[in-house]
Protein backbone atom coordinates (compact mmCIF):
# COMPACT_ATOMS: atom_id res chain seq x y z
CA UNK A 1 0.00 0.00 0.00
CA UNK A 2 2.86 2.41 0.75
CA UNK A 3 4.13 2.01 -2.82
CA UNK A 4 0.87 3.38 -4.20
CA UNK A 5 1.05 6.54 -2.07
CA UNK A 6 4.75 7.42 -2.48
CA UNK A 7 4.34 9.37 -5.74
CA UNK A 8 1.26 11.07 -4.35
CA UNK A 9 3.15 12.24 -1.26
CA UNK A 10 5.96 13.45 -3.50
CA UNK A 11 3.43 15.41 -5.55
CA UNK A 12 2.01 16.89 -2.35
CA UNK A 13 5.48 18.04 -1.29
CA UNK A 14 6.16 19.56 -4.71
CA UNK A 15 2.80 21.36 -4.77
CA UNK A 16 3.41 22.68 -1.25
CA UNK A 17 6.80 24.08 -2.29
CA UNK A 18 5.31 25.75 -5.36
CA UNK A 19 2.40 27.26 -3.41
CA UNK A 20 4.76 28.39 -0.63
CA UNK A 21 6.95 30.11 -3.22
CA UNK A 22 3.95 31.92 -4.70
CA UNK A 23 2.69 32.83 -1.21
CA UNK A 24 6.14 34.16 -0.30
CA UNK A 25 6.12 36.37 -3.38
CA UNK A 26 2.60 37.67 -2.65
CA UNK A 27 2.48 37.77 1.16
CA UNK A 28 6.08 37.49 2.32
CA UNK A 29 7.58 35.17 4.90
CA UNK A 30 4.37 34.54 6.83
CA UNK A 31 2.58 33.65 3.60
CA UNK A 32 5.24 31.05 2.82
CA UNK A 33 5.17 29.62 6.34
CA UNK A 34 1.37 29.45 6.26
CA UNK A 35 1.41 27.60 2.92
CA UNK A 36 4.02 25.14 4.17
CA UNK A 37 1.95 24.48 7.29
CA UNK A 38 -1.18 23.88 5.19
CA UNK A 39 0.63 21.38 3.01
CA UNK A 40 2.24 19.65 6.00
CA UNK A 41 -1.12 19.27 7.73
CA UNK A 42 -2.49 17.42 4.72
CA UNK A 43 0.65 15.31 4.30
CA UNK A 44 0.72 14.29 7.97
CA UNK A 45 -2.99 13.44 7.98
CA UNK A 46 -2.51 11.43 4.78
CA UNK A 47 0.38 9.50 6.28
CA UNK A 48 -1.78 8.63 9.28
CA UNK A 49 -4.46 7.36 6.89
CA UNK A 50 -1.96 5.18 5.02
CA UNK A 51 -0.50 3.85 8.27
CA UNK A 52 -3.90 2.90 9.70
CA UNK A 53 -5.27 1.54 6.43
CA UNK A 54 -2.18 -0.55 5.67
CA UNK A 55 -2.09 -1.97 9.19
CA UNK A 56 -5.73 -3.01 8.89
CA UNK A 57 -5.24 -4.37 5.36
CA UNK A 58 -2.49 -6.70 6.57
CA UNK A 59 -4.98 -8.62 8.69
CA UNK A 60 -5.89 -11.83 6.89
CA UNK A 61 -9.37 -13.28 6.64
CA UNK A 62 -11.27 -10.00 6.67
CA UNK A 63 -14.65 -9.68 5.04
CA UNK A 64 -15.43 -6.89 2.58
CA UNK A 65 -17.49 -5.17 5.26
CA UNK A 66 -14.59 -5.25 7.72
CA UNK A 67 -12.23 -3.87 5.09
CA UNK A 68 -14.65 -1.06 4.29
CA UNK A 69 -15.06 -0.25 7.97
CA UNK A 70 -11.27 -0.15 8.40
CA UNK A 71 -10.95 2.28 5.47
CA UNK A 72 -13.69 4.49 6.89
CA UNK A 73 -12.01 4.38 10.29
CA UNK A 74 -8.70 5.48 8.74
CA UNK A 75 -10.48 8.27 6.86
CA UNK A 76 -12.15 9.45 10.07
CA UNK A 77 -8.77 9.56 11.82
CA UNK A 78 -7.32 11.55 8.89
CA UNK A 79 -10.19 14.04 8.98
CA UNK A 80 -10.01 14.46 12.77
CA UNK A 81 -6.25 15.02 12.70
CA UNK A 82 -6.48 17.50 9.81
CA UNK A 83 -9.16 19.54 11.59
CA UNK A 84 -7.21 19.46 14.86
CA UNK A 85 -3.97 20.60 13.20
CA UNK A 86 -5.74 23.35 11.23
CA UNK A 87 -7.34 24.58 14.43
CA UNK A 88 -3.99 24.55 16.24
CA UNK A 89 -2.27 26.56 13.51
CA UNK A 90 -5.11 29.08 13.33
CA UNK A 91 -5.18 29.40 17.12
CA UNK A 92 -1.45 29.59 17.76
CA UNK A 93 0.11 31.26 14.72
CA UNK A 94 -0.81 34.93 15.08
CA UNK A 95 0.57 36.03 11.69
CA UNK A 96 -1.05 33.21 9.70
CA UNK A 97 -2.00 34.05 6.11
CA UNK A 98 -5.28 32.14 5.89
CA UNK A 99 -5.40 32.10 2.08
CA UNK A 100 -1.96 30.46 1.93
CA UNK A 101 -2.77 27.97 4.68
CA UNK A 102 -6.15 26.88 3.32
CA UNK A 103 -5.07 27.04 -0.33
CA UNK A 104 -2.10 24.78 0.20
CA UNK A 105 -4.13 22.45 2.41
CA UNK A 106 -6.92 22.07 -0.17
CA UNK A 107 -4.54 21.47 -3.08
CA UNK A 108 -2.62 18.90 -1.04
CA UNK A 109 -5.82 17.08 -0.02
CA UNK A 110 -6.97 16.99 -3.65
CA UNK A 111 -3.63 15.52 -4.70
CA UNK A 112 -3.95 12.85 -1.98
CA UNK A 113 -7.33 11.84 -3.39
CA UNK A 114 -5.56 11.06 -6.70
CA UNK A 115 -4.08 7.99 -5.03
CA UNK A 116 -7.47 6.34 -5.39
CA UNK A 117 -7.07 6.56 -9.15
CA UNK A 118 -3.42 5.51 -9.29
CA UNK A 119 -3.04 2.10 -10.86
CA UNK A 120 -1.31 -0.79 -9.13
CA UNK A 121 2.16 -1.39 -10.57
CA UNK A 122 2.88 -4.93 -9.50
Amino acid sequence: MWRKFRPVIGSQVLATIIIASIAAWIAGLHGAISAVLGGLISIIAGLVFVLLASRRAESKGRSAGEALFAALEAEAAKLFLAILLLWLVLALYQEVVVAGLIGSFVVSILIFSMALFAGDKT
